[in-house]
């Protein structure tokens, strides 16, 4: 069987939480972000070595991914589903002990009506306009806190990889400002919020990004490694062409090897011809486009035909892929392929 094996550092993933539980201000309880099966890399894997690690609060974003992460864990860890209390989740959030974070007063009377005793968080919209309560909503709900108070409030920071953005010190003081009276764990800080100082850090922290190795933590251990064997390895002749539309050329002969992977995999098609593969410390050039299945890649520099190339390694990390395509280390991580076959080790 020809399958590309995508190697999971458990052990990077721990360190990588540690370092950001450390960077968090003392006091402060750092959770995990674990939704889209965590990242890709595999929800039951990483949310138990984090677990074991020290984490006692997750944030999945569907009941579902909650549910599944639930029957992972089988304890008390705290799950928050950050859509909230959407219509037909009900059952899952009562069975499997999830938490919705709820983001409009539409969802709240919900869950009011439906799971009245049960907990819930709330997330208020400080600026970024996507999801959370307005200010006018969160204010008719006060009153409620009497009886029935979340488990947390929370916001989230629209450029917190921007240092320097004014967006940060407007929504850190509104955030402050709408629940500054209020006796109850607050929430700001993801990974990037994490890496802007303790005022943005409140009472949780809950880096997603950063556990997996991308930016803007710039001190994350790489957590993956990817590994595509070679089906078949030719001479092109100076003259030919290679690949779909002949968009590949030889002006001199070139060996050019075929890899069982491509865009059904993660493997952006717009990659082709402007990224490269790794033999040990040898760079190969993709040749070509990108094909469903198989990408092509010069090894003239190499003696000898490989029987695997390296695309995710430590000569390229998720974020320098990211940057030859032109999009972001989470869409990388995210797009890895569910026919890779996932290798999980406590290596350093």
């Amino acid at each position: 069987m020809v399958e590309a094996t995508l190697q999971i550092d458990l052990k990077a993933i721990k360190a990588n939480w540690h370092t950001l539980d450390r960077l968090s201000a003392p006091h402060v309880e750092t959770a995990a972000v674990v939704k889209a099966d965590a990242y890709s890399l595999g929800t039951g894997e990483v949310a138990t070595c984090l677990r074991d690690a020290g984490v006692k609060s997750f944030f999945v974003a569907q009941s579902p991914e909650g549910a599944t992460l639930r029957n992972c864990l089988a304890d008390m860890s705290r799950i928050f589903v950050l859509n909230g209390h959407m219509k037909g989740d009900t059952e899952d959030l009562a069975q499997y002990r999830l938490i919705p974070v709820l983001n409009s007063a539409a969802q709240f009377s919900q869950h009011m009506q439906h799971l009245p005793n049960r907990p819930y968080a709330i997330q208020i919209n400080t600026g970024m306009n996507r999801l959370g309560m307005e200010w006018s909503e969160f204010r008719d709900i006060l009153p409620q806190f009497a009886t029935t108070k979340p488990e947390l409030i929370m916001s989230h920071l629209a450029c917190a990889d921007e240092v320097g953005h004014a967006m940060n010190e407007i929504q850190l003081k509104a955030f402050t400002e709408i629940t500054r009276s209020l006796n109850i764990p607050k929430s700001l800080a993801a990974t990037g919020g994490i890496l802007l100082g303790d005022e943005y850090h409140f009472d949780l922290t809950r880096p997603g990004i950063g556990l997996y190795g991308g930016l803007p933590f710039k001190q994350a251990q790489s957590v993956v490694r990817l590994e595509i064997p070679v089906i078949q390895t030719r001479l092109v002749r100076a003259g030919g062409t290679i690949g779909y539309g002949a968009e590949g050329s030889a002006q001199v002969d070139r060996k050019i090897a075929t890899l069982a992977a491509g865009y059904a995999d993660g493997v952006f098609r717009w990659l082709g011809g402007q990224s490269r593969l790794w033999s040990d410390d040898v760079d190969c050039p993709v040749v070509g486009r990108i094909s469903m299945d198989l990408i092509t890649v010069d090894v003239s520099k190499l003696a000898e035909p490989p029987q695997s190339l390296e695309l995710l390694c430590e000569h390229q990390s998720i974020d320098d892929l990211a940057a030859d395509a032109s999009t972001i280390g989470y869409e990388v991580l995210t797009n890895l392929g569910s026919r890779y076959k996932r290798v999980y080790s406590e290596s350093s």
